[in-house]
């Protein structure tokens, strides 16, 4: 029986990988599919939670690798996939994003001459002090089927002379994964719950390295946010890298409210329903554009640029001053709104997948 893995192993490969999976599960049942579960986010509300609210089914492997520097987690990773691949050797394996899981699922399955499918496939920030650049762009140059989500992911890998038979533009499965819940989200009425007026707040949140680790950087963010929360009540679910950082700093606004992560549909519908977002995620970029949110990145370059020029992203960096400015224009109803719909990104880009392997198949 023909066998497909997909690897996972962190929050935002949950969203993206849940289309995938019932797709070929609904479109194939002669396939097999087994998902793998690195356990590269461990924390419940990380982890077990999303795949119960995206309706995925418990994993079949969970390798349990746990929290470890990138590179200690990354071979973690490879030696148990390496184990599970020799024990029963998929025909296809599938990674997606840009995160630790993904690049030691696409080294591993390479060196193994497995071939390998890569979902949101020639993202680039260019800029490789960002881990995450890093993994997108050697995971690229071992792939053999590149799901792209926009039309610059592919002129970026042409200039990195991928060839384009191995390219093939789909769309954004975490937008597939959006369409599907939002109404489930929205039903959750999570405004009410945390006692707020729809349009009358604001979400944020931040965990990368750059932002986080960084004391002065953090510092400087902080005192946008304070700056920000005496306008509005800022909602902040701390990711657990984030809140070791912030354990012994002194918060003086009660208006900046802080939380343990939420789960899927309750993020969704507490940003659904917000006046601005402040985040430095990747994927949050994305899901604001769709959402028609004004989105106020803390970065200063995005591996999503189709959300600056067609959504409703703006990129701030660190500057608390940009931050607060952008933040109180989207709460005066000038924030920036999206341009156009964008190509592709309406709920079938799972389906798109499928189609792509069944015709390299005939």
């Amino acid at each position: 029986m023909f066998l497909i893995d997909l690897v996972v192993g962190a929050r935002p490969n949950f969203m993206k990988a849940a289309p995938v999976f019932e797709a070929l599960r609904m479109r194939r049942p002669d396939w097999r599919v087994r998902l793998i579960h690195t356990g590269q986010h461990y924390d419940e509300r990380m982890s077990e939670l999303f795949f119960r609210q995206l309706s995925m089914p418990k994993p079949d492997v969970n390798l349990g690798i746990g929290s470890a520097s990138q590179g200690i987690q990354t071979a973690r990773i490879m030696v148990a996939l390496e184990k599970w691949f020799t024990r029963d050797r998929p025909n296809l394996v599938f990674v997606f994003g840009d995160v630790n899981s993904t690049l030691a699922g696409s080294l591993i399955a390479s060196e193994m001459q497995i071939p390998l499918a890569h979902v949101e496939a020639g993202l680039r920030s260019f800029d490789r002090t960002m881990p995450e650049e890093v993994n997108r762009v050697l995971t690229d140059a071992v792939s053999d089927w590149l799901f792209t989500t926009e039309p610059d992911a592919e002129v970026n890998l042409r200039r990195e002379g991928i060839a384009p038979e191995r390219i093939c533009f789909v769309g954004n499965t975490m937008i597939d994964t959006l369409l599907k819940h939002l109404p489930h989200a929205l039903a959750l009425h999570m405004p009410d719950r945390y006692e707020v007026i729809p349009k009358r707040y604001a979400v944020v949140t931040l965990h990368r390295p750059g932002n986080v680790d960084d004391p002065s950087v953090l510092q400087r963010i902080l005192r946008g946010l304070t700056e920000i929360a005496s306008e509005i009540p800022l909602l902040f679910p701390v990711h657990p890298r984030t809140r070791q950082r912030l354990e012994g700093l002194v918060i003086s606004n009660s208006n900046l409210r802080f939380f343990e992560p939420m789960g899927y549909l309750e993020f969704i519908g507490l940003m659904a329903s917000a006046a601005v977002v402040l985040t430095d995620s990747g994927g949050i970029q994305e899901e604001t554009t769709i959402l028609g949110v004004p989105c106020v990145t803390l970065r200063g370059n995005t591996e999503r640029p189709i959300t600056v020029k067609a959504g409703t992203n703006i990129l701030v960096g660190d500057d608390p001053q940009r931050m607060v400015a952008e933040a109180l224009r989207a709460l005066n109803g000038k924030g920036k709104e999206p341009q156009m719909i964008l190509e592709k990104w309406d709920g079938k880009a799972a389906s798109r997948i499928v189609d792509c392997i069944e015709s390299h198949m005939q």
